[in-house]
């Protein structure tokens, strides 16, 4: 479903990728981990055309997003659905406008039929009878939520997280992962997980990718990945800092 070739991107001087290269399938669950700062927001933006490559190739569903205008990047947009990391809820509407905001242009749908699919979303993830709550009235957990309704109510076919349990306690965290592994079984949907948090990616992905020095260094199915003898993966894994590395 998606194919990474030879991705390279600077910002100035500043190389951030180089050479990435990743296929992942229809259906599949990966978790990207790797350190702050290490390029995997930028690599996100890449496959949804938010940002073009200064080398290599993006392709979905065998086509090549680099060259498409924004027009035609509307279409492949349209089979991506985004969980930001801070759940990006608008503060001034309720959990339900929220939900239905990429239906605010539409005019094909009645209300009654909108209203129905935001029910269906929140009922999904837990959330049902919110409706009219404003994110200001929410933990935590709940607005990711409410993120992750507004992001599968047009049934898209790729899922991203952008770090979905930062800054939440060890038990919203197990739900929000559960909530994952349920609406990518449920949904078929491909799922691409970016997150720091190593329970997380150990549980969600079918497969981990691991950033590293501008390249994708590492890939594999997690009891494979979790168990890697390679220095820099144990590194990680363990949360082990470099002493060479420490500024005080």
């Amino acid at each position: 479903m998606i194919e990474v070739r030879n991705l390279a991107k600077s910002f100035g001087a500043h190389p951030v990728l180089e050479a990435v290269n990743f296929r992942i399938e229809s259906g599949e669950s990966v978790a990207i981990i790797g350190r702050s700062g290490g390029g995997k927001s930028v690599l996100l933006k890449h496959l949804v055309g938010l940002l073009q490559p200064d080398a290599g190739e993006v392709l979905v569903d065998g086509e090549n997003i680099g060259p498409l205008n924004e027009r035609q990047l509307l279409r492949v947009r349209r089979k991506f659905g985004m969980v930001f990391q801070g759940a990006a809820l608008f503060d001034s509407m309720t959990v339900a406008e929220n939900v239905a905001f990429a239906f605010r242009n539409q005019k094909h749908q009645t209300a009654g039929e909108i209203a129905r699919r935001v029910a269906a979303a929140l009922e999904m993830v837990d959330l049902p009878g919110t409706q009219n709550k404003k994110p200001a009235e929410l933990s935590g957990g709940m607005r990711k939520r409410v993120g992750l309704a507004r992001a599968i109510i047009y049934e898209p076919e790729i899922l991203l997280y952008d770090e979905p349990t930062t800054g939440l306690d060890p038990i919203v965290s197990d739900s929000i992962d559960k909530l994952i592994i349920r609406v990518r079984d449920q949904l078929k949907v491909t799922s691409i997980v970016v997150t720091h948090d190593m329970r997380s990616a150990r549980r969600v992905g079918n497969r981990v990718m691991m950033l590293h020095q501008r390249k994708m260094y590492a890939s594999a199915a997690p009891e494979e990945f979790f168990t890697s003898t390679d220095p820099v993966v144990r590194q990680f894994v363990d949360g082990v800092a470099d002493i060479k590395e420490i500024v005080i």
